[in-house]
């Protein structure tokens, strides 16, 4: 949901960052660990189709009556209709975020009134100190780039010390998953920061050492800070999905099956299996 400073394409399906003085192209964090089989989304957008079904009964049946494809059309598109929803609601809630880091008060709707709650919460509970947002991160080393919400130092409680953490912002309906480490390991990784310089351009500072890592998940009738791991295993499993999945899709894909050399017509009818 964040915003980049640095231009992105869209590239094989892979949101790509484009260096602003090379024009180099390497693929995003979020799509590197999108690259995760999941298999529960089967399962998810089964769920969502069939409440599509039941909830719009008689307009599906109306469709069918006249266009059957048309209804089929509309069910599957069902799941895409969900994440887009859940999308622009994450955007929203992700810039009246910034505004809030930047210490502004902006004037929200009450449908977010919730997530705002949450955050000035949390904001009274660890005290953040922020250092960064919504920047940029490159890696030279591996080929990524991606944007990360925060860097702050926060309270630790029960403490007077005080720890610099790499926050993630999330507003997902279904809670924490596991695989936002992969996310937050590639942007801690990186080499530097790349933003816009006060002369027109572009300026690169070292990425800041981290000591650790969390995401704040907010929803309208709750929030929780949520610790994520950052070890140099999970690294190796996103740079994994660099590797084999983002490379098999970006280069070796297209060139992997050659032109029929060999067939012919059968004279049988097609049969639908």
């Amino acid at each position: 949901m964040t915003t980049p400073k640095i231009g992105t394409v869209k590239r094989s399906g892979y949101r790509m960052y484009v260096d602003p003085d090379t024009d180099e192209k390497v693929p995003s964090v979020t799509s590197i660990s999108g690259a995760l089989p999941k298999a529960f989304l089967q399962y998810w957008a089964q769920k969502v189709v069939a409440e599509a079904a039941v909830e719009h009964l008689g307009e599906v049946v109306g469709i069918a009556m006249k266009n059957p494809q048309a209804a089929v059309d509309f069910l599957k598109g069902a799941p895409r209709r969900s994440t887009a929803g859940a999308s622009e609601r994450g955007t929203k809630v992700h810039e009246i975020l910034e505004l809030l880091v930047a210490g502004e008060e902006p004037r929200v709707h009450p449908e977010f009134r919730g997530y705002v709650k949450g955050f000035k919460e949390f904001v009274e509970q660890f005290e953040p100190e922020w250092l960064y947002s919504e920047e940029t991160v490159w890696s030279k080393d591996y080929g990524y780039a991606g944007s990360f919400d925060a860097i702050a130092t926060v309270k630790v409680p029960g403490s007077d010390e005080r720890e610099r953490v790499l926050i993630d912002f999330k507003t997902t309906k279904s809670g924490v998953h596991a695989d936002v480490a992969l996310q937050l390991n590639g942007y801690a990784r990186a080499d530097h920061i790349l933003r816009p310089a006060d002369d027109g351009g572009f300026e690169r500072i070292d990425m800041p050492e981290v000591d650790g890592a969390a995401v704040l998940h907010l929803r309208p009738e709750a929030w929780s800070l949520v610790p994520v791991a950052l070890s140099e295993e999970i690294f190796d499993v996103f740079i994994s999905l660099l590797d084999g999945p983002v490379r098999w899709e970006r280069h070796i894909k297209k060139s992997a099956l050659g032109r029929p050399i060999a067939g012919g017509d059968t004279g049988e009818d097609a049969i639908h299996q």
